[in-house]
């Protein structure tokens, strides 16, 4: 492996990390997890996809997103990264003598057809939890369009898909932006990580939220991240939030939004927004007991 694909990998590696790490409200964390899943789940799905999307290149991208969803399946029986892995494809695949928003546009232009057909395999593959039978008849056929162009026709209702045909407007436009101010902040960097979670949450209300339970209690769980993030008593309002946000079976899950800080933070790392933490830093906040399963980090050489 060059020197450049070490880098994406380790870019890669850390933002999923990082993500997973942060006790973010709603979310998986050391501290919290689902019945089907848990933190050493994206612990080893980032192992296991960092080095396959740092060899992603505009002509392969349909293709490393169905690989990375396969070899994942093969460690993790639950859905934990197609919505990253679907953001991140396309970001890797920027040449590195280019900035992501000078060339992420070229990038989603060149998607073709054969990227809907892997992308659809993929999806079929991950059967990702809040998917309606609209969406399910639909990547059980054949794809009409590019990938850029199928996912057009879902960015009303998909905030991955609206990616795709706004070339990374949330990320680019105004997570990447807000991360860096928040890194000169606040104290440390999952306190960044946490409230750019409730500022992207409560600008835009989360998808999967909206899949599971509807659009008005995903813009009702907007209206609650911005209470939380401007409480006078900034941890009991995240304490309350994250309680609400559990109820129901973790129904309320705001997955979709912790795919968009993936993404963020791997353009923030890639693009100097923020600096590249030392990966000390991170495991501060790592319980020894999942010690074992950073054995795969990726090194800069």
């Amino acid at each position: 492996m060059n020197r450049n694909n070490r880098q994406l990998e380790n870019w890669i590696y850390l933002a999923c990390l990082m993500e997973a790490t942060a006790r973010k409200p709603g979310n998986v964390h050391p501290t919290a997890s689902f019945p089907d899943l848990t933190y050493p789940d994206f612990l080893k799905s980032a192992a296991v996809i960092a080095p396959l999307l740092a060899h992603t290149d505009s002509h392969n991208i349909g293709s490393v997103i169905r690989q990375c969803i396969s070899e994942t399946q093969k460690v993790i029986p639950s859905n934990s990264n197609l919505g990253m892995v679907l953001l991140l494809a396309p970001l890797a695949a920027v040449p590195l003598d280019k900035t992501i928003e000078d060339g992420i546009q070229e990038i989603l232009t060149e998607l073709t057809i054969q990227d809907a057909r892997e992308v659809y395999e993929a999806i079929r593959i991950a059967n990702p939890g809040g998917l309606g039978k609209t969406e399910s008849e639909d990547v059980s056929v054949e794809p009409t369009g590019t990938l850029r162009e199928v996912m057009t026709l879902a960015a009303d209702r998909d905030s991955v898909a609206s990616e795709y045909a706004n070339a990374f407007q949330i990320t680019l436009g105004t997570a990447a932006p807000a991360l860096r101010e928040l890194w000169k902040q606040c104290d440390d960097w999952e306190d960044a990580i946490i409230r750019l979670q409730l500022q992207l949450m409560s600008d835009f209300p989360d998808t999967l939220i909206a899949r599971k339970r509807g659009f008005a209690e995903a813009e009702q769980s907007a209206e609650r991240a911005r209470t939380a993030l401007d409480a006078e008593d900034f941890a009991t309002g995240l304490s309350q939030f994250d309680a609400w946000l559990r109820q129901d079976g973790n129904q309320r899950n705001p997955g979709t939004t912790a795919d968009l800080i993936v993404a963020c933070l791997f353009v923030a790392m890639r693009d100097g927004f923020i600096p590249t933490p030392d990966l000390s830093t991170i495991r501060k906040q790592i319980p020894r007991k999942f010690e074992h399963d950073l054995r795969n980090i990726p090194h800069d050489e």
